[in-house]
């Protein structure tokens, strides 16, 4: 009892047990997105001006620069979550591994982009 259906027996298939915590992931990250998505709306809300030096000076700052690269990486590690649930529901033939290597490749790809970008303003300091 409590080893599945009988055909999963058989088939030796069954829970991989890998479902709770992928589950868990997806709310912990869209809880921190939440959270860092309210801080960016009202940082921005707050700066008195929304020109060139204004934003680069607002990120030029240890305060903004943090919660924006924790933002990049809960947002593109949700992103890369979500998408492995569709591929792994939706897609059923060898392009499966393909699109898995391909998805991986470009979250973690446009997530350095973004990061780069973030540390190359945060550590150059204010433009003069």
């Amino acid at each position: 009892m409590g080893n599945g259906t009988e055909l999963g027996r058989v088939r030796g298939l069954g829970s991989a047990k890998e479902g709770a915590h992928h589950w868990w992931h997806q709310r912990v990250t869209a809880g921190g997105n939440l959270f860092l998505m309210l801080w960016l709306l009202v940082s921005i809300a707050h700066l008195p001006g929304y020109d060139y030096a204004g934003l680069h000076a607002w990120l030029a700052s240890a305060w903004v620069a943090i919660p924006m690269i924790l933002l990049i990486v809960s947002v593109f590690y949700h992103f890369r979550l979500g998408l492995q649930v569709l591929i792994e529901d939706y897609v059923h033939d060898e392009s499966r591994i393909a699109l898995m290597l391909l998805l991986n490749f470009f979250t973690i790809a446009t997530a350095a982009i973004a990061i780069f970008s973030i540390l190359r303003i945060a550590l150059a300091g204010v433009p003069a």
